[in-house]
């Protein structure tokens, strides 16, 4: 059996690492997809031109490496900790990804955002105040054996 405080110190680590994975694939998808530019859909050609465009970017496939990471490390953090606790504290996400698109992409993030951002990281520290786990998982049960 794993120790609550073992366990909440690997969520926290998954949790940090899904959030970084996820923000930072889709900010290097969205740089691919603008290098790779507006993609055609009208013709069979035209969408077969898009495909190989679009999957002979190394940059693509770096974004597509990160998301596939994000997915495994959103998969563990789950078996362990709840939902509940997961999804919102993935919102963290919603304030990185603004931040990576001003300092990379160079995009501009308007006043009213950053205000919005500042929320949403105020509820996920109100959400981070709370167990990781409200529910006994499966195999951690009376007559569980080690893991």
């Amino acid at each position: 059996m794993h120790s609550p405080e073992n366990l909440k110190g690997k969520t926290y680590i998954l949790l940090f690492l899904m959030v970084s994975l996820g923000s930072i694939g889709n900010t290097i998808l969205d740089k691919g997809m603008k290098e790779v530019g507006s993609l055609d859909l009208s013709t069979s050609a035209a969408f077969w031109t898009g495909f190989h465009h679009t999957f002979g970017s190394a940059t693509i496939w770096l974004g597509i490496v990160c998301m596939l990471l994000f997915m495994v490390c959103h998969m563990l953090v789950l078996s362990w900790a709840d939902y509940s606790f997961v999804m919102p504290f993935s919102a963290v996400a919603y304030a990185l990804v603004p931040l990576l698109g001003y300092l990379w992409l160079h995009e501009e993030v308007p006043e009213t955002r950053w205000i919005g951002i500042v929320l949403i990281l105020a509820g996920v520290y109100l959400v981070s105040r709370t167990p990781t786990r409200t529910t006994q998982l499966a195999n951690d049960g009376p007559g569980a054996g080690p893991r």
